[in-house]
């Protein structure tokens, strides 16, 4: 297996709702409106220079983006294209704009420094299913990277669907290596799981594998005899302080159509298991408040959070120098 690289890319929005109007889109607490020119993406921050307004309530026009206040229209390169009622020279006004691309059905934004391509999914290309969710929550990007990446809380939080009802475990060989703006964590020795998800759609497994690239995915990769039987990736963002925001996605062989039977009865499950999330990770937001000062414990089997903090803060994860090798038991 071979680990992408760090492209500075998320995907914000899936190609299909990038049509006719302009869309509005926050990262970092900064606001930027997407809309197509001559087909291609193109995305500025969504405020006119001119009063303040939101360009993303504007109208696409053949010469660029209309502001719903006075018409100032602006291209895909942030410039001022026209001013209604103006006879003289058109003064020279920018909006900032922010790199946009389009690839796999996904618009992407460049909210990272990067030379690779954007990156969508390990699954990739013909003969793969996919289904796409979006996800909203009140906490914390390293937070909720962590959560998604975290086998050992899948028997309490999400109990019946990844995880059986019974109280066994399986002795499992993890091993977490680590790179420049990416880490993984690869679990080995576990049989089938007993949840829902696993008995009717994963198969035989062989390994999984976790994985955070920078800026902010997180894939989760399902292994049966020499091939992915299920892979998962998020593309996370913080939209404003202690609210994260992300697109989802499920994907599978093809499998001379049953993958489509089989994504027809995941995206249920896959949705009840988001929910579950969102419930704990916004009642821990919520429990927080009452204890600023609080730092979070870090336990034995918490091979990752000081690693995806590390990639977060733009720094050297630890595992890439010192790669771990731990027993646990799942």
């Amino acid at each position: 297996m071979t680990v992408p690289a760090a492209s500075g890319w998320l995907a914000v929005a899936a190609s299909r709702d990038l049509a006719r109007r302009p869309l509005r889109i926050v990262h970092a607490g900064r606001p930027f409106v997407l809309f197509r020119e001559a087909g291609e993406p193109k995305a500025l921050v969504d405020r006119c220079p001119h009063r303040g307004a939101r360009l993303s309530a504007g109208r696409v026009r053949a010469d660029g983006l209309e502001c719903p206040y006075h018409g100032w229209r602006f291209g895909g390169d942030g410039r001022c294209r026209a001013i209604p009622g103006n006879l003289g020279p058109l003064p020279s006004f920018n909006v900032p704009t922010l790199s946009a691309c389009e690839a796999d059905g996904l618009v992407f934004l460049r909210v990272a420094p990067g030379e690779a391509p954007p990156y969508c999914s390990v699954l990739h290309g013909e003969g793969v299913v996919s289904r796409r969710v979006r996800s909203l929550v009140r906490s914390s990007l390293l937070d909720v990277a962590e959560n998604i990446l975290d086998a050992t809380h899948t028997h309490f939080t999400h109990k019946g669907i990844l995880r059986g009802l019974s109280t066994r475990r399986n002795r499992v060989e993890v091993s977490v290596t680590a790179g420049e703006g990416w880490v993984e964590a690869r679990y080995e020795g576990e049989p089938r799981q007993e949840g829902l998800v696993s008995r009717l759609l994963e198969g035989e497994r062989s390994i999984s594998v976790g994985r955070f690239l920078a800026p902010g995915i997180c894939e989760l990769e399902f292994w049966g005899r020499g091939k992915i039987n299920l892979a998962t990736t998020f593309h996370l963002r913080a939209e404003a302080q202690g609210v994260v925001a992300g697109i989802g996605l499920m994907r599978g062989p093809f499998q001379n159509g049953l993958g489509l039977l089989k994504a027809a009865l995941f995206m249920p499950l896959f949705k009840t298991a988001l929910w579950q999330d969102r419930v704990i990770l916004n009642a821990v937001t919520a429990n927080a408040a009452y204890f600023p000062a609080a730092k979070p414990a870090i336990g034995p089997l918490d091979v990752m959070r000081a690693n995806i903090a590390a990639i977060l803060a733009g720094e050297r994860p630890p595992a890439a120098d010192a790669p771990v090798r731990l027993m646990m038991e799942l």
